[in-house]
């Protein structure tokens, strides 16, 4: 599966997963590095870096920002081999935020 593929296909997924969510694509040529795509649902946000294997090779700065990003809120990479995985995990991540703020 090409990488344009796997990443319009999981657009969808995010979607249907999170109405109402806005899923943005970054502009590879601001930031270099800088992952894919930044989803925000309610007052959650998180950032995918996709590849359409888990072998595919890794840009320059893709780690860097992967790591800061998951440090501030949520960050993978996200191939078709783990994507079930990453958006469960990125909805436990979301809830478990939404239900800290609340306490």
């Amino acid at each position: 599966m090409k990488e344009s593929k796997f990443q319009h296909d999981l657009i969808e997924d995010i979607k249907a997963r999170f109405p109402g969510a806005i899923v943005m694509k970054t502009d590879p040529r601001y930031i270099q590095g800088l992952p894919d795509l930044v989803i925000f649902w309610n007052n959650h946000w998180a950032a995918l870096e996709c590849k359409k294997t888990e072998a595919a090779s890794k840009q320059p700065n893709q780690e860097y920002y992967v790591n800061e990003m998951n440090d501030m809120s949520f960050a993978r990479f996200v191939y078709p081999e783990n994507k079930e995985d990453v958006l469960n995990e990125m909805e436990r991540s979301f809830y478990t935020q939404e239900h800290s703020r609340r306490i």
